[in-house]
């Protein structure tokens, strides 16, 4: 790995452990680069602010969080059970700290909505979309326009996800988001 990929790792490594740790607004460049090991002119060589170093992290940690699922639904043939264990999963990663602080409560206020919607889209609308597709084509789903029906299903997932963020219990707030978004799911069945 060539060394400026090495310093942006560092970077990255560090920024999100002190924006899990602290939040974004309490947590300055200097502290990054001292918790980094490098100095303010390598954070501006790879990013062009706080900000952009901020996205980058959310942006990793919504890669994560997709290939985690991944990882989860791997083997399971059955749509129905990759459905519920894709949620599942998600609503798991909903307790991690880091996901609350960074992709939950932070990322909305500091890229505003627009921009924290369309990262958010761009990594897990692709897995509901071909989740409820797999569905809609084995028969377990009645057929439906794919892509309304994955915007809202994902707008579900959203509103669970910040039940479980805004909860003073991340652990209960979980455990009761769960039965209405599976029984969401259930009023798709055929």
């Amino acid at each position: 790995m060539a060394r400026g990929d090495v310093t942006r790792q560092d970077l990255t490594r560090a920024a999100r452990a002190l924006f899990a740790e602290r939040g974004y607004a309490g947590v300055g460049t200097e502290e990054i680069v001292a918790r980094a090991g490098v100095t303010r002119g390598a954070l501006y060589h790879h990013f062009d602010d706080k900000k952009d170093l901020f996205r980058v992290v959310h942006e990793e940690l919504e890669q994560a969080l997709v290939a985690g699922i991944g990882d989860r639904l791997a083997g399971i043939d059955d749509p129905w059970d990759a459905l519920v264990t894709g949620v599942r999963a998600f609503l798991d990663a909903c307790t991690d700290p880091a996901m609350i602080r960074i992709a939950l409560l932070d990322a909305p206020a500091v890229l505003g909505w627009a921009e924290w919607r369309e990262i958010d889209a761009r990594y897990g609308l692709g897995l509901i979309t071909g989740g409820l597709q797999n569905a809609m084509d084995r028969g377990v789903f009645t057929p439906r326009e794919v892509q309304p029906l994955a915007h809202l299903l994902m707008g579900a997932l959203t509103e669970a996800a910040m039940v479980i963020a805004n909860a003073s219990d991340h652990e209960t707030a979980r455990r009761e988001v769960e039965p209405p978004l599976v029984a969401l799911l259930e009023g798709l069945r055929e």
